[in-house]
């Protein structure tokens, strides 16, 4: 497995921006594919965006489509969420895993290393 570590949560305000990193370490970040999902209060942890492992490929969930970014840093072991045109729907607690496989990335379990995850909390 991979230890993750998400950072870049806080409070903003709407319409506002953050950007989540998430630092990798342990087995090689390569060729994993990475992911963030977001659990709301009361909710079950959904799928937000994910990458492949050379960025060819991106997803992302229907809300966030236009105002959010993946992106990722091989070198660093580092995956990013921009998160522009923050609404307070997208309060959450935000999460990063890793996939040791290149497909069904939108799947929660595809993963099997999990961060602790970094809250956002965006306010109207």
């Amino acid at each position: 497995q991979v230890q993750l570590v998400e950072f870049g949560g806080g409070l903003v305000q709407a319409g506002g921006s953050l950007r989540l990193s998430c630092a990798a370490s342990g087995r090689t970040f390569s060729p994993y594919g990475m992911g963030w999902f977001r659990q709301a209060p009361g909710k079950e942890r959904e799928f937000v965006s994910a990458i492949t492992w050379r960025a060819s490929s991106t997803y992302y969930a229907e809300s966030v489509k236009g105002r959010f970014s993946i992106s990722r840093d091989n070198a660093k072991n580092t995956v990013y969420l921009q998160m522009n045109s923050l609404k307070p729907e997208d309060t959450a607690v935000y999460y990063c895993a890793a996939a040791p496989v290149l497909a069904r990335l939108t799947i929660k379990s595809t993963y099997d290393s999990w961060g602790q995850g970094t809250r956002v909390t965006v306010s109207s």
